[in-house]
């Protein structure tokens, strides 16, 4: 049986799915969705109950990768950051080593599983 690799992208209600049979393939695709997302998607501070909530710490879309062993993403904050993470229950905050975007952190957190 082919190894199978999702790529699923939430924002707002809404979620996308995309299937891949390689591990770069989904993350290829991964860096391109969301490059180009953030250059136009972003969400305005927002309360809720009694807090206000800044731009940065909003999720304005979350891509994640999943296949055999392997699970992790980034998200697309409100202000237009990327942090990548990895795990899906309890995820992990990928830190991004010298000379790395969280995309090319996250590759490498990834591949090495």
């Amino acid at each position: 049986m082919a190894r199978s690799y999702t790529l699923t992208l939430r924002r707002e209600g809404d979620s996308e799915r995309q299937r891949f049979v390689t591990l770069d393939g989904a993350l290829d695709a991964l860096e391109t969705e969301v490059r180009a997302m953030s250059q136009t998607v972003r969400r305005e501070a927002t309360k809720s109950l009694g807090r206000e909530y800044e731009p940065v710490e909003l999720v304005a879309v979350r891509a994640e990768v999943s296949g055999p062993g392997v699970r992790g993403g980034v998200d697309l904050r409100g202000d237009g950051s990327v942090q990548a993470f990895s795990g899906r229950i309890r995820r992990a905050v990928i830190e991004p080593r010298d000379g790395e975007d969280p995309y090319s952190a996250l590759r490498r957190v990834l591949s090495s599983d």
